[in-house]
C-alpha cells in the first residue's frame, strides 16, 4: 500500500487526545520500507478495530496501537530492542503514554505488562495475522476471501508452514483474553482482514494473469 492521506483518529480509549491516524501512518511510512511489514501492521490495525467493536470500545484508539506496534522493527530488529527502543520516538512524535504502554506490552517478554483488554488483544492478534496472510498467499487465487477457518486449521497443524509464526503466542493470547481460538478469535480476525482484502494486497489481483 502506498503512503498517503488516511482518515484521522480522535481519541484513545481513555478519552484523551492522542496522535491522529494520518500522522501515525506517516510514521509507518517513514520507518518501515518493507511492503509486507506495512501490510502486517495494517492487518493488525484492522483486527484490533474489529476487537474494539466487539468490546464496545473506540476502534480508532485500538486500531492506532495496532498500526504502530511494529513501526521500529527495521530500526531495532531484535527482541532486546523492539519495541522498547521505539518508545522514545513515539513519545517525541506525540503518542499518548497509554498507547505507548500498550505497544510495549505486545512483546513476547512483556507478559506481566498486559493489563488491559486492549493489551491482551494486541498480543493475541499479532502473530495470527501473519499465519492468515500466509494461508491466503498459498491459495491459487491468492484471495483472502477464499480462505476458510478449516484451511487455517489445516495449516496450523503443519509446523513447517509459516514456521516463523509462533502459534503458542496466539494460544496464550486467547487464554488471557478469555476467548476461544477456533470458535471466536480466528473467525473474527479472518473476517476483519477479508473486509480489507484490497488494502492488504490479498484480493487476488496479483495472482491474476
Amino acid at each position: 500500500m502506498r503512503c498517503g492521506k488516511r482518515p484521522a483518529a480522535r481519541r484513545n480509549h481513555g478519552g484523551t487526545v492522542t496522535l491522529d491516524r494520518q500522522t501515525a501512518y506517516e510514521i509507518v511510512c517513514e520507518f518501515v520500507q518493507s511492503d509486507s511489514l506495512r501490510k502486517h501492521m495494517l492487518a493488525v490495525e484492522f483486527a484490533m478495530r474489529a476487537y474494539a467493536e466487539h468490546y464496545g470500545e473506540d476502534p480508532e484508539a485500538w486500531g492506532l496501537v495496532g498500526l504502530l506496534h511494529d513501526f521500529d522493527w527495521e530500526v531495532h530488529p531484535s527482541l532486546e530492542q523492539h519495541p522498547m527502543d521505539g518508545a522514545p520516538i513515539l513519545r517525541e512524535r506525540g503518542l499518548g503514554e497509554e498507547d505507548i504502554r500498550t505497544i510495549l506490552s505486545h512483546g513476547p517478554l512483556a507478559a506481566h505488562d498486559r493489563m488491559t483488554t486492549r493489551d491482551k488483544a494486541l498480543y493475541a492478534v499479532d502473530e495470527l495475522t501473519g499465519l492468515i496472510t500466509a494461508v491466503a498467499l498459498v491459495r491459487p487465487s491468492k484471495d483472502i476471501r477464499d480462505v476458510k477457518v478449516r484451511s487455517i486449521r489445516k495449516k496450523w497443524k503443519d509446523k513447517a508452514f509459516a514456521a516463523g509464526v509462533n502459534r503458542q503466542d496466539v494460544i496464550d493470547g486467547c487464554e488471557v483474553l478469555g476467548v476461544d481460538v477456533w470458535e471466536f478469535h480466528i473467525p473474527l480476525v479472518l473476517k476483519a482482514m477479508q473486509d480489507h482484502a484490497a488494502e492488504l494486497g490479498l484480493d487476488g489481483v496479483k495472482g491474476k494473469v
